[in-house]
């Protein structure tokens, strides 16, 4: 298959305006169709916005904002894609109705990425006739800024598919991982729902208010999560004797709390209590503030290790 340079973007909400401006800062010639009135102007909008951040990431050296084409149908913008990234709702009626749509006119070589995070690779695939050139591409939100792309194919998908996805993924700055085994909601979210809802059993149970779980995240373990991951970093936590030892030392500890972990569930009640416990943490900030401090940082963050960049 040639060098990718046309890519189409289904769907511009948050998600595929995201990855808009990732494909126009990597210099791809980008087609995208949504429905919603005005998202023309909201798309434009949101790319002229996360540009500094792809520019402070030395990620637009190739890019041109002005490479961008709204078509008025999706079977328009799938035409001459070479890669097509979808970002519709999660619900499997819109995405059958929008892979029957396209189907017929993709070109033979062409690649279809989902973005979807709840629905199963296997549930989507029933909405093709052929799904051997569809597969599983969840990045992590914002895609621009997020290098995280998790990648999943399965016995329907064709040889060569998952390769070409990665090798496209990694020539815009990301990096992706392979998930071998279908499970609801892939990987880092169930490890993102895991802490979290251990997170709100520790609110409910009046063992912390919400800012300081919080502040027990960022100002401890996320520290060192952001340079490597849990395996890794309790390899590191025995000494030489590495994991094994690890395992060894503290397997019962381990054990007393993970039998501990609590169970919950999000009642209005306590979801009230999660909203007033952010809202005071966040001292009358806006969202918008916060968004843009917690991006700032992230950025620095990408800076000093170097993550970013499409590669050449």
């Amino acid at each position: 298959m040639p060098e990718i340079e046309e890519v189409a973007v289904l769907g511009a909400g948050v998600i595929g305006s995201s990855w808009t401006a990732l494909f126009l800062s990597a210099g791809l010639r980008v087609h995208v169709y949504d429905p919603a009135p005005e998202s023309e102007q909201r798309l434009r909008d949101y790319v002229g916005a996360a540009w500094p951040t792809l520019e402070a990431l030395n990620m637009t050296g190739h890019g041109n904002p002005d490479a961008l084409h709204i078509h008025a149908s999706a079977s328009l913008a799938v035409e001459n894609a070479q890669f097509v990234q979808e970002c519709v709702p999660e619900r499997l009626d819109l995405k059958f109705t929008l892979f029957k749509d396209i189907e017929a006119h993709l070109g033979q070589d062409a690649v279809v990425a989902s973005s979807a995070s709840g629905l199963m690779l296997s549930e989507m695939q029933r909405g093709w006739k052929n799904p051997s050139r569809f597969l599983l591409g969840h990045p992590f939100n914002p895609p621009h800024l997020i290098p995280l792309v998790e990648l999943l194919i399965n016995s329907k998908t064709a040889d060569g598919v998952l390769e070409i996805a990665e090798q496209f993924y990694k020539r815009v700055g990301k990096i992706t991982i392979r998930i071998n085994k279908e499970v609801p909601a892939h990987v880092a979210n169930r490890l993102q729902a895991a802490l979290w809802r251990e997170a709100v059993s520790l609110v409910e149970n009046g063992v912390v208010s919400v800012e300081d779980v919080d502040k027990a995240v960022w100002a401890g373990p996320g520290l060192r999560w952001a340079a490597m991951g849990p395996h890794m970093l309790f390899h590191l936590g025995a000494g030489p004797g590495g994991l094994s030892e690890f395992c060894r030392r503290y397997s019962d500890s381990f054990k007393r709390w993970w039998d501990d972990l609590g169970e919950v569930e999000l009642t209005e009640d306590l979801a009230k209590t999660l909203f007033d416990g952010v809202i005071e943490e966040g001292r009358g900030e806006t969202t918008q503030e916060l968004g843009k401090r917690r991006d700032a940082m992230i950025v620095g963050y990408l800076q000093s290790r170097q993550l970013r960049g499409p590669s050449d």
